[in-house]
Order: structure tokens, then C-alpha cells, then sequence
């Protein structure tokens, strides 16, 4: 029984970094879940195996890596809704939407990297995230454990089963398209700024009294916002005002709850009344790209499902006080 427990919990230790390797490999909290799931189960079915490998850790890394691999196989890339199309010209009430595995998507601050190492938080930003998934999936597995896990190219190259030569080269091919990319959320990727307390408190404030004058004065010149899965995003004064303003009966009311979101990035769990009196219920994670003490970009992540994989309540009442403060 010992026994049995001690293999449990030495693959369960590694449950939160293998969560942060396999959300950068799949770009979806939902789809990193399962793979991490199912790297458990593999790891528990064939653990006798690993006596053959001369580290355990790097034999489950290689079983998330296959389980990885095999999911992408015939998967689309995903990405941001900047990336795939412009911004409206006409703002109309959004309609087209694309399937979840479309879209990248939003992951808590829970999900862990390796201790005994510094991954910074760059690399669990949307912006990246979105990079990451421009690269063929074995060229993405390289570039994640070496650039930002950052093992060698010998211990990249056997979990992997490739050899060091391979591994530099793919290393090298990777590196010139991520430097190459034109993707138009790589303006975000450049330098990490500290959100301003007062600007986002200033956010909070507006957005639960639908200030639209007060949300708008918050953005950048040519700051824009997104919505997955809606195809839809927007940019520049005018279209945002127009924005808000169609969306103005729906939100209106809402309250925000402060969250703590990809690499520590100011985010707010929005709750809209659903009819019945004093009752708020999920409805979009918000994640705030801030340029210097000014919004460069919203994105609103409209899927319930994330409330509960960011332990979010299924409910808030609107007469109850929250803190702004993250």
C-alpha cells in the first residue's frame, strides 16, 4: 500500500508544472486538462518503464509530450481573434462565432513551471501563447522545454527521442518563425508593464456603472477589444463607443471579480444579472493588455466553463460588496 501511494504522489507532484508544459503545447486550459489527465494514466499503467530512464521526471514529460503530439495531430491551429482577421469597420451586434477549439483560451496563475527553475512570466502570456501555436507541434515541444524550461539540448533531445543535432535544429527553425511572425497581438508580447492600481480600480468602477465616457478615456490611441469565441473584434474610438453602447442592456449591471490570469495579467471575472433579482451569473473572463497606465486591449473570453477551471463561484449576489483589489 505504501508503495502503491509513493508512485501516486510522485506522479501527482508533477500535475501543476505538466499543466503549465501542456497548456503552452495546446493553447487551452480545457485541452491541457485532459492531456494532463491523460499523461496520469499512462504514467500509472506503465510506471514499472521508467526504471529503464535515468529520470522519472523526464519519462512523465516524455508521456505528456506523445499525449500531446497525438491530440494535435489533426488539430487546426488555434489563435487569437486579431490574428485571424481586421477589425470591423461597422460595429453590429456580434454573431459568428467559431468552435472552442478554434480559439486560444485564458489559463488561472495556478498552473505551475518546474520549481527549481525560473520561467518567466512572459511565456504564459496570451501574446506568446499565441506565437507558440504558429510552430509545427514538435518544434513548439522543443522550443517550450529547452527556451523555456529551459533544459539542455541533450535532455530536450531524450525526452523527445531525437537527437541533440535535431534538436538544436529545430530549435533554430523555430526561433526564425517565431522572429518572423506577423501576428498583430505581437505588439503585446514586447515588455511586460505593471498595470496601474488606480487605472484598474478606474476600469472596475466604470464598467459596473457602464460609464462608456469613463471606459473610453481608460484605452490607448487605437486601443481595440476581443470577444472569443466571437469572430468579431474592435478597434478605435468610435467602434468601441458603438460597442459598448449595443452591448450596454446586456452588461449593465454586472459586477467584476478580481482573478489572477496568465503570467499575473490584470483580469476580472464578469458576472451579468440573469433575470431573477439580486442574482449574477457567469458570463466572460476579462484579460487586460495595458500599454504603459493605458488599455491597449481587452479580451473578453466568453465561455462559462472557464468560472469553474478558475474556482470561480457558480453565482454572485449583486447586493453583496466585493474587493477590487488583486
Amino acid at each position: 500500500m505504501c508503495q502503491k501511494q509513493g508512485k501516486i504522489d510522485m506522479i501527482e507532484e508533477l500535475r501543476p508544472e505538466l499543466t503549465g508544459y501542456c497548456y503552452r503545447m495546446m493553447g487551452s486550459i480545457f485541452e491541457a486538462e485532459d492531456a494532463v489527465q491523460d499523461t496520469m494514466v499512462r504514467a500509472w499503467q506503465n510506471w514499472d518503464q521508467v526504471r529503464e530512464h535515468s529520470s522519472r521526471r523526464a519519462w512523465v514529460y516524455r508521456v505528456a509530450t506523445n499525449v500531446c503530439l497525438d491530440k494535435l495531430r489533426n488539430a487546426k491551429r488555434r489563435a487569437l481573434p486579431m490574428d485571424i482577421s481586421e477589425p470591423v469597420s461597422s460595429v453590429t451586434e456580434p454573431r459568428e462565432q467559431l468552435p472552442r477549439a478554434s480559439w486560444i483560451w485564458p489559463t488561472p496563475d495556478t498552473v505551475g513551471d518546474p520549481l527549481n527553475i525560473v520561467v518567466s512570466r512572459e511565456t504564459i502570456r496570451l501574446s506568446f501563447i499565441a506565437i507558440l501555436q504558429i510552430l509545427p507541434p514538435r518544434q513548439r515541444a522543443v522550443l517550450i522545454l529547452h527556451d523555456v524550461f529551459r533544459w539542455s539540448a541533450s535532455e530536450t533531445a531524450n525526452v523527445l527521442g531525437m537527437t541533440t543535432a535535431a534538436v538544436n535544429s529545430a530549435l533554430q527553425r523555430a526561433r526564425r518563425t517565431i522572429t518572423q511572425s506577423n501576428l498583430q497581438s505581437n505588439e503585446w508580447k514586447g515588455g511586460f508593464f505593471e498595470a496601474d492600481q488606480q487605472v484598474l480600480a478606474r476600469y472596475v468602477e466604470a464598467f459596473e456603472k457602464y460609464d462608456i465616457d469613463a471606459l473610453l478615456a481608460l484605452f490607448s490611441e487605437g486601443g481595440s477589444l476581443s470577444m472569443p469565441p466571437y469572430t468579431m473584434w474592435v478597434r478605435g474610438n468610435s467602434n468601441l463607443f458603438q460597442f459598448y453602447h449595443l452591448t450596454r442592456s446586456h452588461c449593465l449591471g454586472s459586477r467584476l471579480l478580481p482573478i489572477r490570469a496568465n503570467g499575473n495579467s490584470p483580469a476580472y471575472a464578469q458576472y451579468v444579472p440573469n433575470g431573477r433579482e439580486g442574482l449574477l451569473t457567469p458570463w466572460a473572463i476579462h484579460i487586460l493588455e495595458m500599454s504603459h497606465e493605458k488599455i491597449a486591449h481587452i479580451h473578453h473570453f466568453i465561455d462559462s466553463d472557464l468560472f469553474d477551471r478558475f474556482g470561480l463561484p457558480p453565482y454572485l449576489d449583486a447586493n453583496k460588496n466585493f474587493s477590487t483589489n488583486r
